[in-house]
């Protein structure tokens, strides 16, 4: 039996809590994986792990032996993170996690010069929108923007995102532009992005001068992915809140105008995130290093304080807006 391939089977069965998904993440068959944990369990003369046809558990024993275990490891990878140190040459391979709007818009455009800059790094991108269980799923880390409400992990921010109301000169044309917030209560279409982690719908947020407006409920659609969302707008679905470095070409091309501008919400904070018992590794630490400096203008990058009026003008006669043809 090689013991250490044995404790690391076993570790990420415990972190995955489950067989096929750590022989995944191992790139191994499961009917290995599962004759390593079977070796180490009779070598040590106890049970690990509690196995039925549903889940799989860990004992008492296997919680103990897990922390101890995890120890070694986490002692192991800081000995081959000195010596890359030491070589100035991170290498080896990171699991990466990113929404889709920010992996097409911001962080696949940029990949290039990260990875010249490190050749010996290899990456996983997971594109994704719904939450990823950062130790099942044996991430390294995720990038996403938003609250955090997970005390397990360890975030840094990475920037700040302008999130801006826009739809299609086409819906503009056949239901109005909007002068206020309030006024998407009375008619309007509204697209809303929906979290994949509880069904809800984001409602539309605003700031002005004169306070701030939050707008729930009330969508004919509702969508779960950052690209669809904002296809829907151009598709002329609706009104839509959404980054503007996503609609960005959209806005250039005069396939979206932005709406209610002087309404804009805060800023959206953006982080890198991972778990706190996550050793991080010199290549994870260059990454994160990277994205610290690159991120505050890659999400700001490509977007122009676009002329709204340009396609649009005020009758004299009304408070509403039309649309050119």
């Amino acid at each position: 039996m090689n013991q250490l391939s044995a404790i690391r089977a076993f570790a990420r069965v415990v972190e995955a809590g489950s067989f096929i998904r750590a022989a995944e993440s191992l790139d191994m068959p499961t009917a290995t994986l599962s004759k390593l944990v079977r070796e180490l369990e009779a070598h040590l003369g106890v049970r690990l792990l509690q196995r039925t046809t549903r889940r799989v558990s860990v004992t008492a024993e296997g919680q103990d032996y897990y922390e101890k275990a995890g120890r070694l490891l986490r002692d192991l990878e800081d000995i081959d993170a000195s010596f890359s140190a030491a070589r100035g040459t991170p290498r080896g391979l990171l699991r990466v996690d990113v929404g889709g709007s920010t992996a097409r818009d911001v962080l696949v455009p940029a990949l290039p010069a990260f990875m010249a800059r490190y050749p010996d790094i290899r990456i996983e991108l997971g594109v994704s929108d719904r939450p990823v269980n950062l130790i099942g799923e044996n991430a390294d880390c995720v990038i996403r923007g938003g609250p955090l409400d997970d005390s397990s992990l360890v975030a840094r921010h990475v920037g700040d995102a302008t999130l801006i109301t826009c739809a299609s000169p086409g819906y503009l044309k056949a239901h109005g532009v909007p002068a206020y917030p309030e006024e998407l209560r009375n008619g309007h279409r509204l697209v809303s992005y929906v979290l994949s982690s509880t069904g809800r719908a984001v409602p539309f947020r605003f700031r002005g001068d004169a306070g701030s407006v939050e707008i729930k409920g009330g969508h004919r659609l509702g969508i779960n992915e950052s690209n669809a969302h904002l296809a829907a707008a151009i598709a002329g679905l609706g009104l839509v809140q959404t980054f503007s470095y996503a609609a960005a070409p959209a806005l250039a091309s005069g396939a979206l105008v932005e709406v209610l501008r002087a309404w804009r919400p805060a800023l959206y904070p953006f982080h890198v995130v991972y778990p706190h018992n996550r050793h991080v590794t010199h290549r994870l630490r260059v990454f994160i290093d990277w994205l610290a400096e690159m991120m505050p203008g890659l999400l700001a990058a490509g977007f122009q304080e676009l002329d709204t009026d340009a396609r649009v003008e005020k009758p004299a006669t009304t408070g509403r807006y039309r649309v050119r043809a």
